[in-house]
């Protein structure tokens, strides 16, 4: 299906998503935490879908790859801080599969997609 901006794309409306969710979640961590691992896992779920949307725009497969795999070190990134903010009892477990689950799903979409991008340009 051809797509005319980046928010039509099921990969970035999964991705904007998350940090929804990141942002509404992140409101209940310690108070202490909030230059600490807030700021760290709100900045790199941010990153996910802004980089989507850049490479969106970009013209080249190249450029757009290298968007995309920025957008896919951010979702390793956020899926360590899941893993951090589980151990520090941040969130219930049953959020914690949620949002494994969310990030591996976009992480898949992500790398999915970029194969598209190399398979159309080979």
């Amino acid at each position: 299906m051809k797509t005319y901006n980046f928010e039509q794309l099921h990969l970035w409306q999964l991705a904007h998503e998350f940090v929804l969710e990141v942002y509404s979640l992140s409101k209940s961590f310690p108070k202490e935490e909030l230059f600490g691992i807030t700021s760290q896992l709100k900045r790199a779920a941010m990153s996910i879908p802004a980089n989507i949307a850049e490479g969106y725009r970009k013209t080249g497969a190249k450029d757009k790859l290298r968007f995309y795999n920025i957008a896919y070190g951010s979702a390793g990134e956020c899926r360590y801080y899941i893993f951090l903010i589980k151990d520090l009892e941040y969130i219930k477990i049953e959020t914690f599969q949620t949002l494994i689950n969310k990030i591996d799903s976009i992480s898949k979409l992500l790398n999915a997609y970029s194969n598209g991008i190399i398979k159309n340009t080979t």
